[in-house]
């Protein structure tokens, strides 16, 4: 896994791109909305299993996912 991503930005992004509230994305991913929140804001960085859900997620959005894919996640190409 890459810790030098910046997650604030990915989790950003993603809920930008699939129109979910910060609890929303919170409900899909499995975890709370505080967790979320830690996430955006710094505070906190995802677990090995939340970023292999994060990577499952932005594979599943197709071509609207393809450059976060390929900017995040490239070892799994």
């Amino acid at each position: 896994m890459n810790h030098g991503i910046d997650i604030p930005r990915l989790v950003r992004e993603l809920r930008r791109r699939t129109g979910l509230s910060q609890v929303k994305f919170a409900a899909k991913l499995g975890v709370s909305f505080p967790t979320i929140n830690r996430w955006e804001n710094g505070h906190a960085r995802p677990s090995s299993l939340a970023m292999l859900r994060i990577e499952e997620l932005v594979r599943s959005m197709g071509n609207n996912g393809d450059d976060l894919l390929k900017q995040y996640f490239p070892e799994g190409l």
